[in-house]
């Protein structure tokens, strides 16, 4: 065990947590005992380039600085953002065109030449953002006090991530926990995110689910997947279907997961779980129809944090971050 982890200092002062995705870039100023003081959002000019989404993450930090109590009081800068990301170097190994021409962006490095002053010379944790959100949940949320947890977000995407003890596992290649990416029964010739067919995201997302109310025949008019459920609610028998086989693939690509983890819970965030039991139930039946004997009573939780969990996660980081780099500097002065 690390010295600092042996004498770590009080925590004083806040953090900013940042959560970039490919639409939203939401800031906050968060406490040591995760306390949200202030909020600052923006747009994503994802399409406008790598460049761009760091110029609006820079100015989402500068804002929250300016209510900040001086600049002594932000510790450090914690980002959980889309793309798979190498944490210890802080850059983005691949990434989607939710975000074109991340891959290979040295997001600290280019955050900091950004920011002017104390600011920018604050250490800055990233991470993936469903590991951040997992992280979040593992903190303050549904996962709190859990050894380990698969967390799986469902929406836009089909992230995953395992928490043990409170930290999100990375893995060898940055990728553990990416539930997404698993081939899965019905997806054979759906075209994934990643660029290849077959995975669970091109038959379990929220953009697949409406394509695949479309190509079942349902209504034209139908304009996302937010709609597919609402018609589903009103007796759409086809919307029905659509959501039962997304929300199947989901519940039986979990069933494998936890049957090589052995996880204490599982815990379901996204749009897709949030949209109550049209979605939850299908999933929920498909994956229990798969389990062993002994894991026949494993919890599936809803998050508990919403929107919020990839900020407070990655604010967590950044605190880790903080009394990682302080304590060095305590060891290097004696």
């Amino acid at each position: 065990m690390s010295r600092w982890r042996r004498h770590r200092p009080t925590r004083t002062g806040r953090v900013i947590g940042i959560d970039l995705g490919g639409t939203k870039i939401a800031g906050g100023l968060v406490s040591p005992d995760g306390a949200i003081a202030a909020v600052r959002t923006s747009a994503t000019p994802a399409a406008h380039g790598a460049a761009a989404v760091l110029d609006a993450v820079a100015a989402v930090v500068r804002e929250l600085a300016d209510v900040a109590d001086g600049p002594e009081d932000v510790r450090a800068i914690g980002i959980g953002t889309a793309g798979v990301v190498d944490v210890r170097s802080a850059r983005i190994v691949s990434a989607t065109d939710v975000l074109p021409g991340w891959t290979g962006v040295a997001v600290a490095d280019e955050l900091r030449s950004r920011l002017p002053g104390a600011t920018g010379v604050l250490p800055v944790h990233v991470q993936n953002d469903v590991d951040a959100h997992a992280a979040g949940e593992a903190w303050l949320g549904a996962a709190a006090g859990l050894g380990c947890v698969l967390v799986v977000a469902v929406g836009t995407g089909v992230g995953g991530a395992v928490v043990l003890d409170g930290v999100p596992v990375r893995g060898a290649h940055h990728v553990a926990g990416e539930i997404g990416h698993l081939p899965t029964p019905g997806a054979e010739g759906l075209r994934c995110t990643c660029g290849r067919t077959g995975h669970l995201e091109a038959l379990g997302s929220g953009p697949s689910l409406y394509r695949r109310y479309r190509a079942l025949g349902g209504a034209s008019e139908c304009r996302d997947a937010r709609d597919v459920v609402a018609r589903a609610r009103d007796g759409d028998v086809t919307a029905a279907r659509a959501i039962e086989d997304a929300a199947t693939a989901v519940g039986r690509a979990i069933a494998a997961v936890v049957t090589v983890l052995d996880p204490d819970a599982v815990v379901l965030a996204g749009g897709l779980p949030g949209a109550g039991e049209v979605w939850w139930r299908p999933m929920e039946t498909a994956l229990r129809a798969e389990l062993i004997d002994p894991l026949v009573d494993l919890p599936v939780l809803p998050a508990a944090l919403g929107p919020e969990a990839a900020m407070i996660g990655a604010a967590r980081a950044a605190w880790e971050l903080w009394q990682e780099e302080d304590g060095k500097e305590q060891e290097e002065a004696t």
